[in-house]
């Protein structure tokens, strides 16, 4: 009797003990946000656009800066040494800055030059502002919105490849931006369809529409900057203002990121509008506002080309230029 009175009792301690709550299991640590830095605005932004809030993104180019003779500061690598991912254009753009990221590279980090993957050397661009002889291709190839949504793709094939977890993300926000990106094809070619086809020529002082022009049937009929970003010679301003006679277009593109008094002296001589403020590589906007993307930047200079080329600027007002995520506020891009 008291062995059977042991054995009960030594069952109801392990069953006891079975039924016991175990501890809870603690929670997974969060994974860290992927570090990302790139260069000028419009990259960014299509960095930001497939990213969104899963990424920590900054651009250290700051809006209204010459790109092609930036030099980055010492405080540029210490975030180039945090990057895991550097995103650069390439194509001789950003020269100082690679070679900064490549010295201050950490063990597992990427430099990722989206140019170079997205045409091949025989499709690369030599022109007025880019000679060939000079080595350096025209790099704007984000002025063609194609060309922008190969970078976008192979931002999300990167992302997905170092945080798979979220890769879903990334492709969701990839799919709206290229169903964007071939509704503002289609808008393009509207607004520059009203333009007489005689005006559909383009001469600017910095060199950034070659990728553009050919795939909407406009002619860059000349870029006033030199190639080394100095101030045209009295000679050149000259050759200019003939060829603007000859041509007969009604108007010259400036930039904001390049002023020149000389555009204005040559708009006068030749007797055509002077408009200075074509985009190229920097966004309308401030950020968090709806303009202030990819899609804010070549809306903007449609309506701009349209207006003083002789078509209607309103065919393309009302695209919607919202960034994909939503609002691009907590992207850090570099001021002056």
């Amino acid at each position: 009797m008291k062995l059977s009175i042991s054995l009960l009792g030594l069952m109801s301690v392990i069953v006891s003990a079975c039924a016991a709550p175990s501890p809870r299991a603690a929670a997974p640590a969060a994974t860290a946000k992927l570090n990302v830095v790139s260069t000028v605005s419009p990259i960014t932004n299509i960095i930001y656009n497939v990213g969104g809030d899963k990424i920590d993104l900054q651009g250290i180019v700051p809006e209204g800066v010459n790109s092609h003779t930036f030099e980055p500061a010492p405080s540029d690598a210490k975030k180039l040494a945090a990057a895991d991912l550097v995103f650069v254009n390439g194509l001789k753009l950003e020269e100082p800055t690679i070679k900064m990221a490549e010295a201050n590279q950490k063990a597992d980090s990427e430099i990722i030059e989206l140019g170079a993957q997205t045409i091949k050397p025989e499709d690369y661009v030599f022109d007025f502002s880019f000679p060939k002889e000079a080595g350096s291709p025209n790099p704007h190839l984000w002025m063609n919105p194609f060309h922008s949504l190969r970078y976008a793709e192979i931002v999300k094939e990167t992302l997905s490849r170092r945080d798979p977890d979220n890769a879903t993300y990334y492709a969701k926000n990839y799919d709206g931006f290229k169903a964007r990106i071939e509704a503002l094809d289609t808008a393009i070619k509207a607004t520059i369809a009203t333009i007489p086809e005689a005006n559909r020529k383009l001469l600017t002082y910095h060199d950034s529409f070659a990728y553009f022009a050919p795939r909407y049937g406009m002619t860059v009929i000349g870029a006033i900057q030199p190639a080394d970003f100095a101030e045209p010679s009295a000679k050149d301003v000259a050759d200019l203002i003939t060829q603007l006679k000859a041509e007969q277009v009604p108007a010259i593109f400036g930039s904001e990121v390049f002023p020149s008094p000389i555009l204005d002296q040559i708009g006068k001589e030749a007797n055509v509008q002077f408009i200075d403020t074509l985009r190229d590589d920097d966004l309308p906007g401030a950020p968090g506002e709806p303009t202030h993307s990819y899609f804010g930047l070549m809306v903007a200079d449609l309506q701009t080309m349209a207006k003083v080329l002789g078509g209607d600027p309103t065919v393309i007002a009302n695209f919607d230029t919202a960034n994909i995520p939503g609002a691009d506020a907590a992207v850090v891009q570099a001021q002056e």
